[in-house]
């Protein structure tokens, strides 16, 4: 079974289709409805007095995209996120050059970061910049890079690596350091023995803490 759309998507290709409940005939005559459907797409077949519904619509355009959905799978040959499957569907939805793009041999090189940029070349129709294209490959490329990471055969998942500063060890190193400094400020030999156990047990301290924090396996 092939790698469905996710939902957002999903909702991005609604959002840049639109949707008509009744047919209509598209800028080149070809009778239309739904999110973009037309009989060359399969069935069912648009006749001028069709009228459905919303759910009905995202029925036919779920069976649209199907096509697309496999065309990713068997087309790209390294590792993606949900967002990341979904955008190259609605890109090859939308276009239906994915197979031929500098997008997808970049994608299959492994350049992930050259795909938003790939994307936004992609904006013109007949000769001309189209704004509603420009907005739709911009809308694309967001959701591409709210992929996260990806685990392969050869790459296990990472955990993230724990921060070495946070709020919390600030806060426990002002203490020290306060410490320290009124230790500091007397002169008999009782402050200055605490003064010197206190910088031991800092210094110490200090370097099993950072240690851990880089090191937490």
């Amino acid at each position: 079974m092939n790698r469905r759309i996710n939902a957002a998507g999903l909702a991005l290709v609604k959002q840049w289709e639109g949707l008509k409940t009744k047919a209509y005939p598209d800028v080149g005559g070809i009778w239309t409805i739904g999110y973009g459907h037309t009989s060359a797409a399969g069935a069912p077949e648009v006749t001028p007095t069709m009228v459905i519904t919303e759910a009905e619509a995202e029925e036919i355009l779920r069976a649209d995209l199907a096509k697309f959905e496999e065309r990713v799978s068997r087309l790209v040959k390294v590792p993606l996120t949900d967002n990341q499957h979904a955008v190259l569907v609605s890109f090859d939805f939308n276009t239906g050059r994915l197979g031929k793009s500098t997008l997808l041999k970049k994608l299959n090189a492994g350049d992930y970061d050259a795909v938003p940029a790939e994307l936004m070349k992609w904006v013109n129709a007949g000769g001309k910049r189209v704004k509603g294209l420009v907005n739709r490959r911009a809308a694309e490329a967001g959701l591409w890079a709210k992929g996260e990471f990806v685990s392969s055969n050869t790459m296990p998942a990472k955990p993230k690596a724990p921060e070495v500063v946070t709020k919390e060890n600030v806060s426990w190193a002002a203490g020290i350091v306060s410490t320290l400094g009124f230790a500091f400020t007397g002169n008999g030999p009782l402050q200055w023995a605490l003064a010197g156990v206190l910088v031991a047990s800092f210094a110490g301290g200090a370097f099993l803490f950072i240690r851990k924090r880089l090191d937490p396996a």
